[in-house]
Parts: C-alpha cells; sequence; structure tokens
C-alpha cells in the first residue's frame, strides 16, 4: 500500500488539481493508494473540494480545528501512516499546493525497492529545478540546505527542505519506536529538515531523484515567513547539535 500524505491549510485553490493529478496516475498505474489528508484548520473550503473526490479515489480526512502549522500537520500524517502501514508499505509525503508531480511516485517507488529507505525529491541534482520561485525563495532554500549541510552531512542527500519524500514503512515504524512524539518537534518549514536529520541519525539508506518544482502552478500563496524560517534553522541547528 502507499499511503500519500497531503498536509493542507487553505488550499482550495490547488488541492483539487493536486488530486486530479493523482487520479489519474491511479488510472494509469493501478497503484494501491491511500490518501491521508490532513486539514490543518483550514478556513476555506479546502474539506469541500477533498470530499468532492468521493468515490474516486480513497482518502481519510485528519482534522485540526486550528492551524497548527506543518510540523503538527506532518506528525499527526505521519502518526496516522504509522498506524496503518506494515513495513513494505511506503508513505509518501506531497505539498498539498499542485508545485509537485505525482507521476515521480513511480520514479521513487524504484528507489525504494532498489534497497533505500527514504528517497527525496530534489531540486539540486541533475535534472533538479525550480520554476516559478522567487530569487529570495531560491536563496533561502538553497542556503539552508547548505547550512544544514555542514553541520549535518547525511550521505545521499542534497535538498534537507522538500517536502515531497517517500518513506519506508519500516523506517516510519522504527523512528516512532524511538522519538515516539518527539519525532518532529518543529512547526514551521523547518520540520522537513529536522525529520530528515533524525532519521539519518536512525541509519536511512537515503537516495534522491531529480524534481521539477512548479510553483507557477500554484494558485494560492506562500505560507513561509522567511524571518520566521532563518531564525528557526539557526534553533533547529543549535538545539540538534546538542542532541548529535
Amino acid at each position: 500500500m502507499i499511503y500519500i500524505l497531503l498536509p493542507a491549510y487553505n488550499e482550495e485553490l490547488d488541492i483539487g488539481r493536486l488530486l486530479a493529478r493523482i487520479e489519474q496516475v491511479l488510472v494509469v498505474t493501478k497503484l494501491p493508494i491511500q490518501i491521508l489528508v490532513v486539514n490543518d484548520g483550514s478556513k476555506d473550503n479546502t474539506v469541500g473540494v477533498v470530499q468532492s473526490f468521493k468515490g474516486r479515489i480513497p482518502f481519510e480526512i485528519l482534522e485540526h480545528s486550528e492551524n497548527k502549522g506543518l510540523g503538527q500537520a506532518m506528525l499527526t500524517g505521519l502518526t496516522r501512516a504509522a498506524e496503518l502501514a506494515k513495513s513494505d508499505d511506503l508513505i509518501v509525503a506531497m505539498d498539498a499546493d499542485n508545485t509537485h508531480d505525482p507521476a515521480l511516485i513511480t520514479t521513487m517507488i524504484q528507489r525504494i525497492d532498489s534497497g533505500y529507505d527514504l528517497v527525496i525529491a530534489s531540486r539540486y541534482v541533475p535534472g533538479g529545478a525550480e520554476i516559478g520561485l522567487t530569487s529570495l525563495r531560491k536563496v533561502l532554500s538553497r542556503g539552508a540546505s547548505f547550512l544544514l549541510r555542514l553541520f549535518f552531512p547525511i550521505q545521499g542527500a542534497q535538498d534537507y527542505t522538500c517536502g515531497y519524500r517517500a518513506y519506508r514503512g519500516s523506517l516510519l515504524l522504527t523512528a516512532f519506536q524511538k522519538y515516539e512524539q518527539n519525532l518532529i518537534r518543529e512547526c514551521g518549514f523547518t520540520c522537513m529538515a529536522e525529520l530528515l536529520i533524525k532519521l539519518s541519525w536512525l541509519g536511512a539508506r537515503i537516495a534522491e531523484v531529480p524534481l521539477v518544482l512548479r510553483y507557477d502552478l500554484k494558485s494560492g500563496q506562500s505560507k513561509m515567513k522567511f524571518v520566521k524560517t532563518i531564525s528557526r534553522y539557526c534553533v533547529l541547528i543549535y538545539t540538534l547539535k546538542r542532541t548529535w
């Protein structure tokens, strides 16, 4: 089984387009897919859009009564996936804003099947690219990954911040046995780096496949607060260095 985790906050303009693309992948590949949508306190019609796909693709909606941030949404989704998944199942996390191509899932599955535990859809390997991002956003993402690699070098990983990843079920189950609900403590976008680093400490075998990030397909505005995100990366590095 492949569990696709979609943390969503006010994504009514984009999540329907993404689900339609996932549906096409399902039709072509016949993959056994279950979608887990974490509605992180959305104030728009995100839930209604998801529910309009009832009978077309299998999904479950996990509700937060208020917006708790990407970190808590990821933790809620991964916790539910760990309850459902077997060791040989896959958990694929994607952004719900239609910037990630679900057709890449088949390539990620092939890498998992070749022996890796975690596969990152990376903008920073040959074939990867970013379309539609502002220069400031590009600098922040690349700078964060560069800084994190300096402090926490991980074999096989260059893109520390992208949320599009595939996790082997056994890795996720081991991670919760080790960290329990402390697997993710960061609330914002820095949670993706935190999760990657903690999983690498478990000896996860990590690989990357090229991702063309299509930010030009996103209708809604970015929810990233640049100053806060930069400061949280600094705090994360300090906190994890004390643990390492």
